[in-house]
């Protein structure tokens, strides 16, 4: 079995620290380098459901899109539901390790997973990172359809093939406008609005779209995406769980090192259940 030190990194080479934002808190959480590791477990999320579904399964190490600490701390104390997640990592001899900004930039990244959930084909980045010089690497992606689909077509194909949220999937569009191309962008990202306008794309996939950047987008005019799809957060990057556990896996057959490698399947987004409005009214009518 390898020791801790010898798969982190491996998982260093597929998301170099160096390459994630200045902001970002990646890298190893918890963990002894020189501990045997055996099973491993891939998560979006680092909460104590994650951490409880680890011991559970006999994970040595637990791997998360998302940081544990991304604003820093003073405290671990168990009596915080963070702390509380340090202190059974610790008791039970489970690693942690986060790869997040790294990892939506990487090739393949976030939205590569995200891409390919949806039997998208990735043409470019959204947004290349400047010091690939293959271009390949960067925030999101822009894709192709494998054939046109109408906008409330697409958003069907989104809905089934992503996890099932309480959100599902919220659209800003006309419904029967025709989309071929598309840009992908695995959590936030109504910070991207500029370079998808640029992009030329027919709609923009992504989450956590807020009311005012929306509102200003769609009414900017110009060439903008025909319809805006907003999912849940967590859904989004999911995918990417599944891509990164086969990497990790093809990694360890060309080491020997056996590794048993999971992927939770553990609802952690939080949002916990959906009551449809009622009918939209018309134009000339009062709301509800």
């Amino acid at each position: 079995m390898p020791r801790l030190s010898e798969v982190i990194t491996a998982l260093e080479n597929l998301w170099p620290a160096e390459r994630a934002e200045s902001w970002d808190a990646v890298g190893t959480v918890v963990g002894d380098p020189g501990q045997e590791v055996s099973r491993v477990l891939f998560a979006v999320d680092p909460v104590q459901e994650i951490v409880d579904e680890a011991v559970k399964l006999g994970a040595d190490l637990l791997v998360t899109h998302h940081p544990l600490y991304l604003r820093g701390t003073t405290t671990v104390a168990a009596s915080t539901f963070k702390g509380r997640v340090v202190h059974t990592l610790i008791k039970h001899d489970i690693a942690l390790h986060v790869a997040h900004t790294n990892a939506d930039s990487a090739d393949p990244g976030v939205s590569d997973a995200l891409a390919g959930a949806l039997d998208l084909r990735v043409v470019r980045p959204l947004v290349p990172d400047a010091t690939d010089p293959q271009g390949r690497r960067g925030l999101g992606r822009i894709c192709e359809l494998d054939h046109p689909l109408t906008v409330r077509e697409f958003t069907a194909r989104v809905a089934e093939r992503l996890p099932a949220t309480a959100q599902g999937i919220r659209v800003a569009g006309d419904p029967e406008a025709v989309v071929r191309t598309v840009a992908v962008s695995g959590g936030s990202g109504d910070s991207l609005f500029d370079h998808v306008r640029a992009a030329g794309v027919d709609a923009f996939l992504t989450a956590d779209l807020r009311h005012h950047p929306v509102s200003e987008f769609t009414a900017a005019g110009g060439r903008t995406p025909l319809a805006l799809l907003d999912a849940a957060h967590w859904a989004t990057e999911w995918p990417w769980c599944e891509l990164a556990a086969a990497q990790l896996d093809e990694i360890s057959d060309r080491s020997g090192w056996g590794l048993r490698v999971h992927v939770s399947k553990t609802v952690t987004d939080p949002w916990t259940a959906h009551a449809a409005s009622n009918p939209i009214p018309s134009a000339t009518g009062a709301p509800n």
